[in-house]
């Protein structure tokens, strides 16, 4: 597996990947409102194929991951990933890594936490507000569990 910044990556293959694995490239959640092509972040290649991306925002003092996606499950690939944000974070002077995700997405909540984040901030109803802007938003997420809230992870670094 080999890790790369996004900005070597042309913006095609960008936008495919995120029209395949969130359905477009705008992200809507409670810190705001993102078009994930245009975004710092990674890349995890094998074989020269997109195996997990990685996209943030840095915001004063705090960097945001805005989307995560693993490909292949179990491999390390979404921690590296996290790793190679939180070094750039770290080199730009931030003090934390944050991350929204939503109630029902249980698998990332254990992930999360697994890696030292913290959840800090639960916004009720978020997602309704979301869908406002993007109504492709799912009603019911991961284990038949209806998709209201956004919940806020942080890990101090």
């Amino acid at each position: 597996m080999r890790i790369i910044d996004l900005k070597h990556m042309s913006t095609d293959d960008k936008v495919d990947f995120f029209h395949t694995h969130w359905g477009g490239t705008k992200m809507v959640i409670s810190s705001g409102i993102y078009e994930c092509p245009e975004l710092a972040g990674y890349a995890a290649l094998e074989n020269e194929k997109i195996i997990g991306l990685i996209t943030y925002v840095k915001k004063e003092r705090e960097c945001e991951i805005i989307s995560l996606d693993s490909l292949i499950e179990n491999k390390g690939i979404g921690t590296s990933l996290i790793k190679a944000v939180e070094g750039e974070a770290k080199r730009m002077g931030c003090r934390s890594l944050n991350v929204i995700t939503t109630n029902d997405n249980i698998r990332a909540l254990a992930f999360y936490q697994k890696r030292e984040f913290r959840i800090r901030e639960i916004f009720h109803d978020a997602v309704q507000r979301a869908r406002e802007m993007k109504p492709e938003i799912p009603a019911i997420g991961d284990h038949g569990i209806p998709i209201v809230d956004e919940l806020l992870l942080k890990k101090e670094i």
